[in-house]
């Protein structure tokens, strides 16, 4: 029986699975960041091929918080209504701090989208992560 990636490690390392609703809304975008860069990180490397310097210039330009708000923005109107309060949560989230290279409604949209990110992971529902992923990407031409 294959398992999914995020039950292969809840099975790997006896970890229980927890109700979505208990996650803040920061620590979706935690993870949601990373499920993200993975995605972008694995087109490049199937697309392209280069140095590796290379390779985080082009993934740099896809995973910052300018280009996961305009994502963002060219995916919500496809939401769900559960989608989109995930997204929501995210974005209405009092972050600590702001990435130094973005403005604050970008950066607020990025953490909605990287909670979205998370919130799709986490109810194993990567193939909707990386169907919104696709058409973002296709929408805002990248």
């Amino acid at each position: 029986m294959d398992l999914s990636f995020l039950d292969a490690i809840h099975h790997t390392f006896s970890l229980e699975t927890k109700d979505i609703h208990l996650y803040a809304p920061l620590t979706l975008a935690y993870i949601g960041d990373a499920v993200y860069e993975i995605i972008i990180r694995t087109l490049i490397v199937e697309e392209k091929s280069g140095t590796v310097k290379k390779l985080h210039l082009r993934s740099s330009k896809l995973v910052n918080a300018k280009a996961q708000a305009d994502v963002m923005t060219a995916i919500e109107s496809g939401l769900t209504d559960e989608e989109l309060s995930y997204y929501k949560r995210g974005r209405n989230a009092k972050p600590h701090s702001v990435a130094k290279n973005a403005n604050l409604h970008d950066y607020h949209t990025a953490t909605g989208f990287e909670a979205l990110m998370g919130y799709l992971y986490l109810t194993n529902q990567m193939d909707r992560a990386l169907e919104l992923v696709r058409l973002g990407l296709e929408l805002t031409n990248r």
